[in-house]
């Protein structure tokens, strides 16, 4: 090793020069001095991708015609009855919109409309439902 590092005077020639500012620069404010080593995300949304592939959806599941059967009985037998407001629990399978698969839901309350040109079940809270997408109603 040289003898250069071991010399403790070696800026004694430039130590009390003033600290030289740019004429043609402003001055950088620590806060955006600071932001250059702020952390860099150079896989923003990787993360975001990750969890929504770990999101777990169901299949949905092909009814047989007489659970079908069933449905319509029970359908037919409410809008029968609509006046009465009878209240009903409805599983339903709600297709999921980003990827294959989706959910089963369950609405409990009461049937204010079947529209059978639409092919939906209106609740009284406003919740519409495809028929087709009912997998299981009852009675409570």
């Amino acid at each position: 090793m040289s003898g250069y590092y071991k010399d403790e005077h070696r800026y004694d020639d430039i130590i009390s020069l003033p600290h030289h500012q740019s004429t043609e620069r402003a001055h950088m404010s620590l806060h955006d001095r600071a932001a250059q080593f702020a952390p860099f995300a150079a896989l923003s949304g990787h993360e975001e991708a990750i969890e929504e592939t770990a999101r777990l959806t169901d299949e949905k599941i092909i009814l047989d015609d007489s659970a079908i059967e069933k449905i319509n009985e029970k359908l037919y037998e409410i809008s029968q009855n609509l006046s009465e407001k009878w209240n009903v629990t409805i599983t339903y399978f709600r297709p999921d919109a980003l990827k294959k698969g989706g959910a089963y839901l369950t609405d409990v309350g009461s049937i204010k409309k079947i529209d059978e040109i639409e092919k939906i079940i209106i609740m009284d809270s406003g919740m519409k439902i495809k028929m087709e997408q009912i997998v299981g109603i009852e009675v409570v």
